[in-house]
């Protein structure tokens, strides 16, 4: 009999079955307050302290829709090529579990406010990158539930917990769901496809600007459905792994599912319809509970909210607000900057993208931006497990320091000192170099009195160099560099060390 931990090698797996994908792609939205109420949605905020009757489900309280969460929904359903419903309502979907405070969930079931829409996605393969098109079935609002911590247990999940606490603070916020139509013809690509879209889904949603898509803080959630079945065969069994929250592991859940069924399958079992934990650790997945039907929630319209109608005038004002796709924004910049692929993809997977774009407007020489913004300032992000856009450095922040740089106010080692005072909270450019004294030294005296010094303490040196050896230069440069804490400019203070000695640079 097989278990969770039973696989067979990928390759041989789609040699012998064709993957099926589904993604179902949680957004939460960045609104000021819930979806039914007006209580704030900050994340981080202590438990329970974000509540009212109406997102406890208090008896007698009433919900209103947020509209600017129908707002928001109808732009991210115009940039994924779809249709908006004229008229479209909402329904209560029945299951009982703790962290739903009404027993219910309000959401829409057959009547969605987007419907039929596309998103294309480009994998790099071996032979040149390849285009999907991923058709998207719905877009539907719906409310987030709250938050449960199982506590005393070692895997901190339910079984084997002591106890459970919930936090009804998330409970209410507005969620975009948005679900896939099934993904086919992706073969062996298909971990690769279902990370491209998920990548594409949370560059859009940033871009719209309607969700800060964290996936670290849940912002962004996706749910992995993948079945198997043998070229011209109908499709099989799929299974749902739940909440998967980085775009690697979208990819490793797609995968290790592809490997875990064609085992089933290939022994004479059958795939099981149920839902499944992802596990980061082991980049495999646990069975976690069957996978109920739509028949199990009984859904019906929910009767405290009346239909959602937006007039085509309002749909066609909002399509004029849509952003540049960020496909084309990035093949756009990338002409623009006449940069290779690879310079090309290191601002991309370091999240530097608009970051490096608004440094060039604030009219710092692309080289210089991309330089900051890939090397320095992501190893510090990297290194704090932040976003870029978290360290407290601002495209106008790298604007002033190449300002200072030019005017030789600072070297480059001392710019990134500057960068560190920013991001540990000490002010603007001009505040930390102020603060931490950090301008080049540049007076001759000044430099000529540090050279001296160096050449008194290695008389050796001086011979060498006098001898016809000038790269020996290097230690006195490094001694007056040392003396000066790094504040004096090198390349100067070489040229006054030959001519006090004499010697021909």
């Amino acid at each position: 009999m097989s278990t969770d931990h039973d696989t067979i090698p990928f390759d041989e797996a789609v040699a012998t079955f064709d993957p099926v994908l589904g993604l179902e792609t949680h957004v939460e939205l960045g609104t000021n307050s819930k979806m039914w109420c007006s209580c704030p949605t900050s994340f981080g905020a202590d438990a329970n302290t974000q509540v009212c009757p109406v997102c406890l489900g208090l008896p007698g309280s009433m919900p209103v829709v947020n509209g600017a969460a129908v707002e928001s929904t109808i732009r991210m359903g115009l940039a994924l090529n779809c249709s908006i419903a004229e008229w479209c309502r909402f329904a209560r979907k029945n299951y009982f579990y703790p962290d739903m405070p009404k027993d219910y969930q309000i959401s829409q079931y057959d009547e969605p406010l987007c419907f039929d829409g596309y998103l294309d996605v480009t994998v790099e393969t071996d032979d040149g990158p390849r285009e999907f098109r991923v058709e998207i079935e719905r877009v539907h609002m719906e409310e987030d539930t709250g938050k449960l911590t199982h506590a005393g247990g070692a895997t901190g999940r339910i079984h084997g917990a002591d106890y459970s606490l919930v936090d009804y603070n998330r409970a209410g916020i507005p969620l975009i769901e948005i679900v896939t139509k099934p993904v086919v013809g992706a073969g062996s690509l298909a971990p690769q496809v279902a990370r491209a879209y998920v990548t594409e889904l949370r560059d859009l949603m940033r871009a719209l600007g309607v969700s800060d898509v964290r996936m670290e803080e849940g912002s962004l959630r996706c749910d992995v459905n993948v079945s198997l079945a043998k070229p011209g065969e109908p499709w099989g069994t799929r299974s749902e792994t739940k909440n998967v929250n980085s775009l690697r592991s979208v990819e490793r859940a797609v995968h290790s599912e592809i490997e875990r069924q064609a085992h089933v399958l290939l022994n004479g079992g059958r795939v099981v319809q149920e839902t499944r934990h992802f596990h980061e650790d082991t980049g495999r997945s646990t069975s976690g509970r069957s996978k109920e039907q739509a028949e199990d929630y009984r859904y019906f319209p929910e009767p405290d909210l009346v239909p959602v109608a937006p007039s085509p005038e309002w749909v066609e004002e909002l399509r004029g607000t849509l952003p540049e796709n960020p496909s084309a924004k990035r093949a756009r910049l990338r002409a623009e900057w006449g940069i290779n692929d690879h310079e090309f993809q290191s601002i991309v997977n370091a999240g530097a993208l608009d970051l490096v774009e608004e440094t060039i407007t604030a009219g710092v020489d692309q080289a210089a931006a991309r330089k900051w913004w890939t090397g320095e300032l992501t190893r510090v992000a990297n290194d704090r497990e932040i976003e870029l856009v978290d360290l407290g450095v601002t495209p106008d922040h790298i604007a002033r320091v190449e300002v200072l740089m030019a005017e030789g106010s600072l070297s480059d080692k001392l710019a990134r000192q500057v960068f560190e005072g920013i991001i540990a909270g000490e002010g603007d450019v001009d505040a930390v170099v102020a603060g931490r004294g950090l301008a080049v030294v540049s007076d001759d005296s000044a430099l000529l009195e540090a050279i001296d010094a160096a050449l008194a303490e290695q008389p050796d040196v001086v011979e060498k160099i006098k001898g016809g050896k000038v790269q020996a230069a290097g230690a006195i440069v490094g001694a007056v560099m040392k003396a000066t804490r790094g504040q004096a400019d090198a390349a100067k203070v070489r040229t006054l060390l030959l001519e006090r000695l004499g010697v021909e640079g």
